[in-house]
């Protein structure tokens, strides 16, 4: 699936919020940043987790209602949104898309920006090297897996969730650090496949800018992956205007 291309306007894309009751100053900072988007945005983009918890779209909380209250306010600006799954709000559904005044996207997501064209996905995916985590995915991403859980009472949903988390956080405790990081032949792979040079992702919180002269069109043109970083001590996006990008950090006050 791929957006409209945009003409004369940045593209501002975010990703690793994890937003949650326990961090309002992260809360704070994303409700302050979509304020001052610059004006000129006309296509903003959320490339996964932004909560760190999700059980359905019927899980109403304020939390839930003042994010969505915010990047409402973002579309009525002329703002187009679009969110894509994370690994841990992979069950945000169509409803709370569009309470957001956005919509879902799949990934990998094909961007093109006056001429220039990016694949956008959340990342771990390319963790391939983690395999643990990936029979995890693939149960979690099933449809029918998905279909079974929203069918649970809520209780039920929050206190798996709880689990899984707990779970997941043990596990990291233990895992060797490039275990948890995108696997460099998995990349590549992606980049043959799809035909795309330009590459953005999250999802590793480890923001950075990657020449990969392995995999450009010319050994003088090496392909480029842009890694977003999550909010903590600092908030994170990037800016994609043609082929020309930056990725920049502002303090998060209160962290």
């Amino acid at each position: 699936m791929a957006a409209p291309a945009v003409k004369d306007a940045p593209v501002v894309l975010i990703s690793d919020l994890h937003l949650q009751e326990s961090r309002p100053d992260i809360t704070r900072a994303f409700v302050d940043f979509i304020a001052r988007i610059p004006a000129a945005c006309r296509e903003f983009f959320i490339l996964g987790d932004l909560f760190e918890l999700w059980i359905g779209d019927d899980a109403v909380s304020p939390l839930a209602n003042e994010v969505a209250t915010s990047l409402k306010s973002l579309a009525g600006r002329g703002v187009n949104i679009y969110l894509m799954h994370g690994n841990r709000d992979f069950l945000i559904g169509d409803e709370y898309a569009a309470r957001c005044g956005g919509k879902l996207i799949s990934e990998p997501f094909e961007l093109e920006v006056e001429g220039a064209s990016w694949l956008l996905l959340h990342g771990d995916a390319l963790c391939t090297d983690d395999a643990a985590y990936m029979e995890f995915r693939r149960m979690v991403r099933n449809p029918a897996w998905q279909r079974e859980f929203l069918s649970r009472p809520l209780a039920e949903r929050q206190a798996w969730a709880d689990m899984a988390r707990e779970r997941s956080q043990a596990a990291a405790v233990d895992k060797p650090a490039e275990i948890m990081d995108v696997n460099h032949g998995a990349v590549l792979e992606l980049i043959r496949a799809s035909g795309h040079h330009r590459i953005l992702h999250g999802h590793t919180h480890r923001p950075a800018v990657h020449e990969l002269h392995d995999a450009g069109p010319s050994p003088a043109e090496p392909a480029t992956r842009v890694v977003l970083g999550d909010w903590d001590r600092n908030g994170w996006y990037a800016t994609i205007d043609g082929a020309e990008f930056t990725l920049q950090n502002f303090p998060i006050p209160g962290s």
